[in-house]
């Protein structure tokens, strides 16, 4: 992801040439800070140039929405460039989201007629099309994820608490997506100061040696995803256990309680938060009897294909993912294929609280062996 080579202002000139180009179709952008993202770049030169080290010097990335840059200051610390704002659902758009840009609605990268999913609709899109190689996300019930598996990117949602949010519920969390595991792996050290290796045995502290046990459930005991990405999740998942990565475990399934309601519960004002948190302090015990003999819980990421821009119908696009969101666990969205549709799909990985470098470690262990496109 680095372009240390190269003078930041020519790296930043060439992100604006790209968005230039595609944006009119793609609409993923709010807004693009060209004269100012320039400055930015002279003056990341400049600092290179008194010796200073700067890792991510140069570096083009996209903040989800206008009051995005707040959640990228690490990256801008390490030298990285805020090129522009993402789209994110505009006014009146019902919960499902997507995105709305400054030259219209937000289309996926795959197929126009198709959403890229939302709310980190224009971060999904900008990231997929080679527009930034990073753009940052928030997730308060899949809004990363959803968005990295329909476009076939990573997206990472980070443990619930661990990073500052302003979201009032704390279902919100801060997120990455980025078009490889390893650059997820770099975001993740710029906002943590951790460093992820890019083995799974890592010789580090709270080592897991490979193969990493896994839990495969393609429902979570509650959803009804369609049959075709759950296909090409477990198949993704197979591939993972063919590889030496993961080890698939034979145990039953988490079998969680709907959080639907709860999730809803919390987020609407002068509701009864007694059944909402009955749900959670539930899911928490059968996930914390799960993570007692596996390491990883591996599920669909979405329950359908992308829906068309008219809206999904019935099905929750956040079926498999807000239970996350609920019960505050890290979450990753790796690809897994396409559909007969020509889309993306995405296989999700759960880790214990506070194991995003374990998530890490297995997606870019993946990446390595050539066991899912990125």
């Amino acid at each position: 992801m680095g372009a240390r080579r190269l003078r930041a202002v020519d790296v930043v000139a060439e992100a604006l040439g790209r968005i230039e180009r595609a944006d009119p179709v793609l609409c993923a952008f709010l807004e693009v800070w060209g004269e100012e993202s320039l400055r930015r770049a002279a003056k990341v030169d400049a600092r290179v140039a008194a010796g200073e080290p700067l890792p991510l010097a140069g570096v083009p990335v996209a903040v989800k929405g206008r009051h995005g840059l707040r959640a990228a200051r690490a990256l801008l610390a390490a030298g990285a460039v805020a090129v522009g704002a993402t789209s994110v659902p505009g006014p009146g758009t019902p919960w499902q989201t997507w995105g709305l840009g400054a030259y219209g609605r937000t289309v996926n990268p795959w197929r126009a007629d198709r959403t890229p999913g939302g709310s980190s609709a224009g971060a999904a899109v900008a990231v997929a099309a080679g527009l930034v190689p990073l753009a940052t996300g928030s997730d308060g019930a899949g809004s990363v994820r959803i968005p990295a598996a329909w476009c076939g990117v990573v997206g990472l949602k980070v443990t619930g608490g661990r990073l500052a949010s302003a979201d009032r519920t704390g279902l919100a969390a801060p997120g990455v997506l980025t078009r490889t595991a390893s650059d997820a792996a770099v975001w993740w050290r710029m906002v943590s100061g951790r460093v992820v290796s890019g083995r799974v045995v890592s010789g580090r502290a709270d080592p897991v040696a490979p193969p990493v046990s896994a839990c495969w459930s393609p429902d979570l005991g509650f959803a009804a995803p369609d049959p075709e990405p759950v296909a090409l999740a477990r198949a993704a998942a197979g591939r993972l256990a063919d590889a030496g990565i993961v080890r698939l475990v034979r145990r039953p399934p988490p079998g969680l309680l709907d959080p639907a309601p709860a999730w809803l519960a919390l987020r609407t004002p002068g509701a009864d938060p007694v059944g909402a948190h009955r749900i959670r302090a539930e899911n928490g015990r059968r996930l914390d009897d799960l993570f007692s003999g596996a390491d990883l819980l591996l599920t669909p990421t979405a329950p359908t294909a992308p829906h068309g821009h008219e809206g999904p119908g019935d099905v929750y696009s956040t079926a498999l993912t807000w239970a996350f969101n609920l019960s505050g666990h890290p979450a990753l969205s790796l690809p897994a294929g396409f559909g007969t549709d020509g889309c993306p799909a995405g296989l999700q990985l759960v880790a214990r609280h506070g194991r995003e470098d374990l998530l890490l470690s297995v997606a870019m262990e993946a990446e390595l062996r050539g066991v899912v496109a990125l």
